[in-house]
C-alpha cells in the first residue's frame, strides 16, 4: 500500500488504441483501469489509425485542390496545391468527418457505460489534430496558407457539430499538437514553413483560435507529439525544455481552461537531465500535467521513470507517449493497457 500511494491515480490514452472495435477499447480500457480513466478516447480504428492519413481522400476529392508533384516521396502521398483556375479565397471544405466519428462513438460510449464498464463521471475524448498538421504534411508550398485557413474554418465547425451532439458534461476535446511540436523543437528546420517568421507566435495564435473554438462547458486537452512514424518519433527531445516552454506558451495563449496537457517521454529517458525543465512548468493548477512515459519494457522500468520524474513534478498522470496503434498488435497493446494499471492505482 506504501507504493501504491506513491504512483500516479491518474491515466490517459492519446488517442489511437489497435483494438478491434469501439466497443473492445471501452471494455478492455474501461474495466482494466476503472477511476483511473478521467476520460476515453473510442481507439480511433479503421482509417483513423494512421492519424491524418483519412483525411488524404478529403484532400484529393476537392474539386479546389490538384496533385503538385507526381512523386510520392516517403510518405506515399502526392503533394497537393490549389487548382488551377481556382483563387485563394474560393477554396473551401464541407464535413470532415471528425463529428460523425465522434457522434457514432459516443453512443458505443453510453452502452459501455449503461453496462458498467466505464466508471461513471469518465468523459469521451475526441481527439482531433490541429489544420496545420494535415495541411502542413499534405499541402506545403505557397499555397498552404490559403488551404489551411479553408480547413481551420471547416475544423472549427467540425468542434461545434460534436458540441451540439455529445451532452458537453460527457464530453473533452483534444487538440494533438504534433508538426507545431517538432517545429518548436527545432531540430528539423524542414518542418516550420518558410513564410513563418515567428514560430511561437504562429503556434500561439493558432492554438489560441482552436481553444476558442470549444465551449466554455467542454472539457480542453493538449497533446504534445513527436510523432508516430512507423512507431518511433520523428526525431527525440533532447530533454523537456522545448516542451515546457511550448506548454507555457500555449497555457498563456489559450483562454479556455486547459484540463491537462500531456507530454512525451523516451524509453531510454529515466535520468534527472531529462525530467529537470519541469521546474520551469507554469500551469494552471487545476491544469493536469499527464506524462508519457509507459512504454512495453514493462512496469518497473515504468516505476523507474515516474520516480525520476517525481523529482520535479509531484503530481502527474501517466500515458504512452503517443498513440498505440500504428504498427502494434492487439497482444502489445493489451499488455501495455496492464502496464497503466501496474504502475498506478484506483483512487476510491
Amino acid at each position: 500500500m506504501a507504493e501504491a500511494n506513491t504512483l500516479p491515480d491518474s491515466v490517459h490514452f492519446v488517442g489511437s488504441i489497435a483494438l478491434d472495435s469501439v466497443a473492445e477499447v471501452f471494455h478492455v480500457c474501461g474495466t482494466t483501469l476503472g477511476k483511473r480513466l478521467k476520460r476515453m478516447p473510442d481507439g480511433e480504428p479503421g482509417g483513423r489509425r494512421l492519424w491524418i492519413s483519412w483525411q488524404y481522400p478529403l484532400l484529393r476529392a476537392s474539386p479546389y485542390l490538384a496533385v503538385a508533384e507526381p512523386d510520392a516521396g516517403v510518405t506515399g502521398f502526392f503533394r497537393v496545391r490549389i487548382a488551377d483556375g481556382v483563387k485563394p479565397e474560393e477554396v473551401s471544405f464541407g464535413e470532415l468527418g471528425y463529428a460523425r466519428e465522434a457522434r457514432a462513438s459516443y453512443l458505443d460510449f453510453v452502452a459501455a457505460r449503461d453496462k458498467g464498464e466505464i466508471a461513471p463521471g469518465t468523459r469521451l475524448q475526441v481527439a482531433l489534430p490541429t489544420p496545420m498538421a494535415v495541411i502542413g504534411a499534405f499541402c506545403p508550398g505557397p499555397d498552404m496558407p490559403a488551404i489551411e485557413r479553408a480547413y481551420e474554418a471547416a475544423m472549427v465547425r467540425e468542434v461545434a457539430s460534436i458540441a451540439a451532439g455529445i451532452p458537453h458534461r460527457d464530453l473533452c476535446i483534444q487538440w494533438d499538437v504534433c508538426n507545431e511540436m517538432v517545429m518548436f523543437d527545432g531540430q528539423m528546420p524542414r518542418f516550420s514553413p518558410p513564410h513563418w517568421k515567428d514560430v511561437g507566435a504562429e503556434i500561439a495564435s493558432r492554438l489560441q483560435r482552436l481553444g476558442d473554438a470549444v465551449p466554455a462547458d467542454v472539457e480542453l486537452g493538449i497533446h504534445l507529439c513527436y510523432g508516430d512514424w512507423e512507431a518511433k518519433h520523428f526525431v527525440e527531445p533532447r530533454d523537456m525544455t522545448k516542451m515546457v516552454q511550448l506548454a507555457n506558451l500555449i497555457a498563456g495563449a489559450i483562454s479556455h481552461p486547459l484540463a491537462y496537457i500531456h507530454m512525451p517521454v523516451p524509453i531510454a529517458r529515466h535520468d534527472d537531465s531529462f525530467f529537470a525543465p519541469l521546474r520551469d512548468l507554469k500551469l494552471d493548477p487545476r491544469t493536469e500535467l499527464i506524462l508519457g512515459l509507459v512504454h512495453n519494457d514493462g512496469a518497473d522500468a515504468t516505476k523507474k521513470r515516474i520516480a525520476v520524474a517525481q523529482r520535479y513534478a509531484p503530481k502527474f498522470g501517466i500515458a504512452t507517449e503517443c498513440g498505440i496503434a500504428r504498427q502494434r498488435r492487439p497482444e502489445l497493446v493489451r499488455s501495455l493497457i496492464r502496464i497503466h494499471a501496474d504502475a498506478s492505482w484506483a483512487p476510491s
